[in-house]
């Protein structure tokens, strides 16, 4: 019996490593597309949908920040929707000239907040793009999007890089951004599959999101239902590596261990969900529905997944004698799952982060293991996180462009 489970969970630790190394060999070699937008004539009408809950310390700069992009001035709103703000800040947003549309529910979640936008604005646009409360715009992004919308694309995520690089748990946040972007979205596009989306940062057709959204109800990880209603409706997800959005990176162990409670308990309550339609979708030749809905959501999130082999690996060596799978297939796994893990790094982290990075990372694991414990009933809490960084201090920018 025990030579059976450990069997089963060699090949489980397996299947995730050869999977993620797939993607990072896919992504590795697909080259960047360089994409001529300046030459596009014809602009979409954007909506730019910002859900801000309790965020007065950071919208007015956010919403400042959007007076810079390079896009014509009638051709883009800005909506916040004003969730538990402070009268001060609303008064504040409105002087702006930001569309403001204050909101307050018993329970509050970003569909909610959206669909309150939609019902208020109307259908006089061709985009919708969801941001962030302390997301920041590169300045030529909407050009990009709207490049790529011309082009027929009805679901587009930009790459989101780092605000700011600051703590140790900043870096290595940065860091597991990067790889998440080059593993899901860069090296699944280049095989053929949809990127995920990550929450922000994200455009679609307009019609498209309103109609999506009306039927999301999720308190969590509401992402992973709207990236799965788009496939179900026949679009694919293009990921714009060119489309830059800054995201504040997590400062310090509290907001990782809030951040990660929610995304683990979400995956989890997802994977159930949608475990048996997935293979259905599989059967009937939708691989792209099976990777989002199946893949991802069983995949062991790469913290736990190189804790698992590390001890695996260890506990082989010490016990050979005992066990069923040889201690250098062990040795063979947990070398591929760090070459999956590298290959998305640029060169520069390797100069300037590793270290810090390598030094927060058994913390940051720690923390993930013990929530393994702690996750009951967080996909039904909305669980905040404060944001504060104003600025973009991010050395690795040029490094994350490459």
């Amino acid at each position: 019996m025990i030579a059976i489970l450990e069997l089963i969970l060699f090949v489980y630790l397996a299947g995730c490593v050869l999977y993620n190394l797939l993607l990072a060999i896919a992504g590795r070699l697909s080259r960047k597309k360089e994409i001529s937008y300046r030459n596009t004539e014809r602009f979409a009408k954007i909506a730019v949908l910002i859900p801000a809950y309790k965020e007065d310390s950071i919208i007015l700069s956010t919403v400042a920040s959007y007076n810079r992009l390079r896009y014509p001035v009638d051709r883009f709103e800005v909506v916040v929707i004003a969730d538990s703000l402070q009268p001060r800040t609303l008064m504040e947003l409105a002087a702006t000239g930001a569309n403001v549309l204050p909101v307050k529910f018993d329970k509050s979640t970003k569909a909610k907040s959206l669909n309150a936008a939609f019902e208020h604005l109307g259908d006089d646009y061709d985009l919708a793009l969801i941001c962030d409360a302390d997301n920041v715009l590169e300045e030529d992004f909407l050009l990009k999007i709207n490049h790529a919308y011309q082009e027929g694309n009805y679901a587009i995520q930009g790459q989101r890089v780092a605000k700011n690089l600051n703590t140790p748990f900043a870096i290595l946040d940065a860091a597991n951004e990067i790889i998440a972007n080059h593993l899901y979205r860069k090296g699944a596009n280049a095989l053929g599959l949809s990127s995920s989306v990550i929450g922000s940062g994200m455009a679609f057709h307009y019609p498209l999101i309103r109609q999506i959204l009306a039927e999301i109800q999720a308190t969590g990880g509401f992402d992973k239902v709207l990236q799965l209603l788009v496939i179900e409706k026949g679009h694919t997800i293009l990921y714009l590596e060119d489309a830059y959005v800054f995201d504040e990176k997590i400062t310090h162990a509290a907001v990782f261990e809030n951040q990660r409670k929610r995304w683990m308990s979400s995956q989890l309550v997802y994977l159930r969900t949608f475990w048996k339609k997935g293979w259905a979708e599989l059967f009937k030749g939708d691989l792209n529905y099976f990777n989002l809905a199946v893949c991802q959501n069983a995949l062991l999130p790469r913290m736990l997944l190189l804790a698992a082999l590390t001890f695996g690996t260890v506990l082989c060596f010490l016990l050979q004698s005992f066990i069923l799978v040889p201690v250098y297939y062990w040795l063979v796994l947990f070398a591929l799952n760090i070459i999956s893990l590298l290959l998305p790094i640029p060169g520069k982290f390797f100069t300037r982060y590793l270290f810090t990075a390598m030094l927060t990372l058994p913390r940051a694991i720690g923390i993930m293991i013990l929530l393994l414990f702690r996750l009951k009933g967080a996909d039904k809490t909305f669980i905040h996180t404060t944001h504060t960084q104003t600025g973009i201090d991010n050395p690795l920018l040029d490094a994350a462009r490459k």
